[in-house]
């Protein structure tokens, strides 16, 4: 995987250290992975965005992967999205990157609405894969909804159930995950890549973590999203959903955007919830496309 990459640990002024793969010349574009994940789900995508002439960088968000999970303090405020979203900001600028490109996939992408927001002087172009906004899922839930994204009731309850019911069995949770999202079989996962998620979430500081992700998104995230509710994007943004997903069924991906961003379009693929591997030469396609019309 990633071949012709570097893989570094770099340290935040915080303490708090990154794991971090960068290749490539030119405009620089940094890709943040979604939930149950690392940043090995962009394996197959980063190297296509360094061959059409992009520098990249993937980082593994806080609590995830080899990146450092510190563990959470009331009100959750230790995985806000806000939080995160200043770790990797602050990652890019160590790199000399102050201005960027950004792609995120699912927990990922949410990160990327709230930096966009808080940085708008730091995202020239940016892409969100598979969501919807956090605030627009909550407000509109309902049962088919709840039955497809169960996880996002079951990891906020309060510590240590989720935690414990997930450590008697991750690699289980984890992989039913991917099998229930995906809709191109386990076969989607290079065995490498899976093995990377499966000793990552083995980690009970790592279940613990994207527990607090999730629980952050229920509370102080939407106090923050509210404190912007008539605040908009002001990057171009393209919005990328799977066909055969249950947000591209529950949701009009490109209006729901349209009500949080000032330039929207967007483009359904034909996969599930996770493009980078289920769909990478079109995720790729899209996002080269996309990202080449706009400068550094």
């Amino acid at each position: 995987m990633f071949e012709g990459f570097s893989d570094e640990r770099i340290t935040l002024a915080s303490g708090l250290t990154l794991r971090v793969r960068a290749a490539g010349d030119g405009p620089s574009v940094l890709l943040l992975h979604g939930y149950p994940q690392t940043h090995a789900c962009w394996h197959l995508v980063a190297p296509r965005l360094v061959a059409a002439g992009f520098r990249v960088v993937a980082s593994d968000l806080r609590g995830y992967g080899g990146s450092d999970k510190p563990a959470s303090a009331a009100p959750h405020e230790t995985y806000s999205k806000r939080t995160m979203a200043a770790d990797q900001v602050e990652l890019m600028q160590r790199l000399g990157h102050p201005r960027f490109h950004l792609a995120g996939h699912d927990r990922g992408g949410r990160v990327a609405h709230r930096l966009a927001l808080d940085h708008p002087q730091a995202v020239a172009r940016m892409a969100v894969l598979d969501i919807a906004p956090t605030a627009t899922m909550y407000a509109r839930t309902e049962r088919v909804f709840a039955t497809g994204y169960y996880h996002w009731f079951f990891l906020i309850q309060p510590a240590p159930l989720p935690e414990r019911l997930i450590g008697a069995d991750p690699d289980f949770y984890l992989e039913s995950k991917l099998a229930a999202w995906g809709r191109s079989g386990m076969e989607a996962y290079a065995p490498e890549v899976l093995e990377d998620y499966r000793q990552a979430f083995r980690d009970p500081a790592c279940i613990a973590a994207t527990c607090e992700d999730y629980r952050a998104a229920a509370t102080i995230d939407l106090d923050h999203d509210a404190a912007d509710a008539e605040a908009r994007i002001s990057s171009p943004l393209l919005a990328l959903w799977g066909a055969r997903g249950l947000v591209g069924r529950l949701y009009d991906v490109p209006a729901v955007w349209a009500e949080k961003a000032r330039d929207v379009r967007g483009k359904a693929l034909d996969c599930g919830h996770f493009l980078p591997e289920e769909a990478p030469e079109e995720t790729a396609a899209a996002l080269i496309g996309f990202f080449g019309a706009g400068a550094d």
